[in-house]
Formats: structure tokens, C-alpha cells, sequence
């Protein structure tokens, strides 16, 4: 899994409420073994239209968000089916962070254990950032998990908490297989001796 410490990154505002994992990523797209090739079709009901095209409406398929990051979104972000394959299709996609109000559990446990980072900050500040997202072309926000911050280049800058379970395995870039082999010497000598 790949670490993380700091990411700065383009904003792609996604003003719903409320996504849950079918939105993220179709049942119709779960027949793959691997953790790749999800990001096509991430939110595939919203981002095409009936005949397969790009939904020009929806908010990923806007001018100036193509290459964007990171995801604004709202409250209870990842509801719905505990499926690992959310997390994986909005990493493939180029999501590093996703920044809302709430997460659903699973949904947020999965994040940390792909290497992504999910931010909880208050309403009113979630509220500011969709503001200064639409103000400012090209919006920018860097995450920052060494000093828990996000902030942008026009001044604004706020906390946010993780647990430091959580904070050390992405900072050191480890899902439950890299905190396994962390104890390889005393596996591989309780293996030898049974």
C-alpha cells in the first residue's frame, strides 16, 4: 500500500448527500478479482448517459475537475453495501483524499486500509470549502496527516482527527498483510519451531 504524509491536490466538489457504494462503483462492475480497472467506472449511473456517453451534467465530468484528487463531498459519504470496491475504484480513479462531513464506518476503515485518506470536518467548514471550491478556478486543497491539517493557498487552513492506529498505518504505508510481515522474524521462528 502505498504511504501517505502530504498531498496537495485539485478539488472535485460533489455537492450529494448521502453516496453510497452503488453510486461509487455498480454491482455490474464487481466481477473483477483485481484491485484495478475500477476507476472507469467510478459512478458510472451518474457520469454516462443511457447510450454509454459522458454525462455532460455530472460534477466529474465538468471542465477543470479532470485531473482532480480530491473529493468535497457530504454528509455520510460511502453508505450502503460494505463493498471494498468503493475505496478501490476512487483510488484508481486519482482520488488520494476525500474530504466530508461523515463516512460510513466500513466505508472509512476501508479508506485507510487502500492507502486514501478520509477527512471528517464540520458541516460549516465542509460548507466553506464548496464555497471557495466554486470561487477559486482550479481549487486546490493539500491534507497534510503529519500535522492533521488541510488547507488551500487563500488562507484558509483547519485541523482534523484521526485515530493514531489509523494516522500510523498510512503514514507508514500499512494494510493488514504490511502489519503482519512488521512480525515476520517471530512468525517465520514460531513456524520453525512447530
Amino acid at each position: 500500500m502505498k504511504c501517505f504524509t502530504k498531498h496537495t491536490g485539485l478539488v472535485a466538489a460533489m455537492d450529494r448527500a448521502n453516496v453510497d457504494t452503488d453510486q461509487i462503483i455498480p454491482k455490474q462492475f464487481l466481477k473483477r478479482i483485481e484491485r484495478t480497472g475500477f476507476g472507469e467506472f467510478l459512478f458510472w449511473d451518474w457520469a454516462r448517459l443511457d447510450d454509454g456517453s459522458p454525462n455532460p451534467d455530472f460534477e466529474l465530468n465538468q471542465p477543470g475537475v479532470k485531473d482532480a484528487s480530491v473529493l468535497l463531498a457530504r454528509r455520510n459519504f460511502g453508505c450502503g453495501s460494505s463493498r471494498e470496491h468503493a475505496p478501490w475504484a476512487l483510488e484508481d480513479y486519482g482520488f488520494r483524499v476525500i474530504v466530508a462531513p461523515s463516512f460510513a464506518d466500513i466505508f472509512y476503515n476501508n479508506c485507510f486500509k487502500n492507502g486514501m485518506l478520509a477527512v471528517r470536518l464540520p458541516e460549516d467548514i465542509v460548507e466553506q470549502l464548496f464555497g471557495r471550491a466554486e470561487k477559486y478556478p482550479g481549487y486546490e486543497l493539500t491534507a497534510d496527516l503529519n500535522n492533521c491539517t488541510v488547507g488551500d493557498s487563500h488562507d484558509f487552513s483547519t485541523t482534523f482527527e484521526v485515530d493514531s492506529f489509523r494516522r500510523d498505518c498510512l503514514l507508514n504505508g500499512l494494510d493488514d498483510i504490511g502489519q503482519t510481515l512488521e512480525h515476520e522474524d517471530k512468525i517465520t521462528s514460531y513456524e520453525g519451531t512447530h
